[in-house]
């Protein structure tokens, strides 16, 4: 999850917008054709500089546009729509519109057009990875591990599409038969809205996945979209419609805002509206209060993936080496700017500085550049707010004891990098242990017992996902059980796959994604056959 101070999907600081009302309609449309050149892409179809609804790309009707950068370089790379209202109502109407047909296909055409929509991902790969880390800035081979890992959920949701089962329930009564089906919501707003439809709101630092595990299971239950992706990394978001609209999604069926000024409106319109009956949204926990709260005024279905506080533990009967090894891909993946990234990492103290120098010299090791580079292993953060905070972290926790071991500031020259970062003897109190950094630092803790890492490991409101490494099966089974949190990684520091029920516990979230996400996005209705 991103941090409190820069939010994913709906961000409560926004960078600066250009709003060129002065300039021609036809000059503007000059201006974003040409921006596509800065992509680089073999199908420069897939850059959209338009937001979308009722299957036609349209401009922000006051003219308006939002510049997204690389965050290696700085560099503008185009402009997307700031919409507002307006626009958001009009998606809306279209995705109530479509929800009436698109609700009545069957689930066999429903699977058919998302297995097009997957195998025209596969073919569009190579251009879909460089979009994201352009927009994103994560390394070109991480890039190709989201693709793989967005391209899943389409394959996944497609396959479940067509096993929503409904079932009968034996009656108590001789003439009474009992039924239960399955139907769409309706409208979804996941950073996206919804009216027989849904919303659907989200974060940046998956552009492209956390659209398909939102997309696709709102389409394969026949529910209609409205999706807000985040100002950072639209563009990710707007080629997959693209795509999806050639493998024969329906107008209307998808609908895709793009705003930044405007986000507070159009987040309340799409809570608020009667006419969503679903909030999707991934992003921080204090925003997902506010979205909460403005969804119950309709009493609507929500899904949300907030904040997170991974602890990560390492036992004194460990594999070491494995155990670096995850906290390596746990806690750096992204540049550590992923949602169930290990935030605090508790080591015991007999194998901890065997731990933390063979971690610091793993870390030592990286590359730190542009994701475009085929030597870089860690691309940048997502914005100069970013690096701030982790600055704020670091300097905090030498102020109250840790030890820096290695990195500890921002790197020179353009972009929003910071020195991947290794601190030891970090004290329970340091904001590090008390919010998420969001960013490359592995914080190492000193711990004694079993008893006392739990304690330490559940003292957060939020519950996401943690980590331990052990050898011990009973530990194993305690501790698994033991750890307050939705998701939890044995031995093991990689736990994303498409099929399983992502999501959190405590202030982490409601709801599951991934492998039981469709049931989110479906009614049950129970049916009662008398006079038999």
């Amino acid at each position: 999850m991103p941090p409190p101070h820069t939010v994913a999907s709906v961000s409560l600081a926004f960078t600066t917008t250009f709003k060129p009302r002065f300039i021609p309609r036809h000059s503007l449309f000059r201006y974003r054709m040409a921006s596509t050149a800065a992509f680089g892409l073999k199908e420069a179809s897939l850059i959209r500089t338009q937001g979308f609804i009722d299957g036609k790309w349209v401009d922000a009707k006051e003219g308006g546009v939002i510049k997204v950068t690389n965050p290696a370089t700085t560099e503008e790379l185009g402009t997307v729509p700031e919409m507002g209202l307006e626009e958001t109502r009009q998606a809306i109407e279209a995705a109530s519109k479509a929800f009436k047909t698109w609700s009545k296909t069957t689930a066999k055409q429903r699977h058919d057009i998302l297995m097009k929509f997957y195998g025209l991902m596969q073919e569009h790969q190579d251009d879909l990875a460089r979009l994201i880390t352009l927009e994103n800035g994560k390394p070109l081979a991480e890039a190709k591990g989201e693709h793989a890992y967005s391209a899943s959920f389409i394959e996944w949701f497609a396959e479940e599409a067509v096993r929503t089962y409904g079932e009968v329930i034996p009656s108590p009564f001789p003439h009474l038969r009992n039924v239960v089906i399955k139907q769409p919501i309706g409208v979804v707003y996941d950073g996206h809205i919804q009216t027989q439809s849904s919303s659907i709101l989200t974060p940046w630092n998956f552009p492209s996945a956390m659209i398909t595990r939102k997309l696709g299971a709102a389409l394969a239950a026949g529910c209609t979209a409205v999706i807000k992706p985040p100002p950072e990394t639209p563009f990710s978001a707007l080629a997959l419609v693209e795509l999806a609209t050639r493998a024969g999604v329906p107008p209307g069926v998808i609908n895709v805002v793009t705003t930044q000024a405007n986000v507070s409106d159009v987040g309340r319109e799409m809570c608020q509206n009667t006419a969503v009956k679903k909030v999707s949204f991934t992003g921080s926990t204090p925003v997902a209060k506010i979205l909460y709260g403005l969804a119950a005024t309709t009493l609507k279905k929500v899904s949300i993936e907030a904040g997170g506080n991974a602890p990560f533990i390492v036992f004194d009967d460990a594999d070491i080496d494995a155990a670096v090894e995850g906290a390596i891909a746990c806690k750096f993946r992204g540049t550590g700017q992923t949602c169930v990234c290990a935030n605090r990492i508790y080591v015991q103290s007999s194998v901890y500085a065997d731990f933390a120098s063979r971690l610091a010299e793993r870390v030592a090791a990286f590359k730190v550049g542009n994701g475009l580079d085929k030597d870089t292993t860690h691309g940048p953060l997502i914005h100069d707010r970013a690096v701030e905070k982790v600055q704020r972290h670091v300097d905090d926790a030498l102020a109250k004891g840790a030890q820096l071991v290695h990195g500890g500031k921002r790197l020179p020259g353009a972009g929003s990098f910071f020195a991947p970062t290794v601190l030891s003897d970090v004290p329970a109190d340091a904001l590090v242990n008390q919010e998420e950094t969001f960013g490359p630092l592995a914080a190492l803790t000193r711990f004694e017992t079993e008893e006392e890492v739990i304690k330490l490991a559940n003292d957060t409101p939020v519950g996401l996902a943690g980590y331990f490494f052990s050898r011990d099966v009973g530990r194993v089974w305690r501790v698994a059980e033991a750890l307050e949190v939705g998701m939890v990684g044995t031995n093991t520091g990689v736990i994303s796959q498409a099929v399983i029920p992502f999501g959190g516990v405590k202030e982490s979230g409601l709801g599951r994604e991934g492998g039981h996400g469709i049931e989110e996005y479906m009614n049950i209705k129970f049916i009662a056959f008398g006079g038999l």
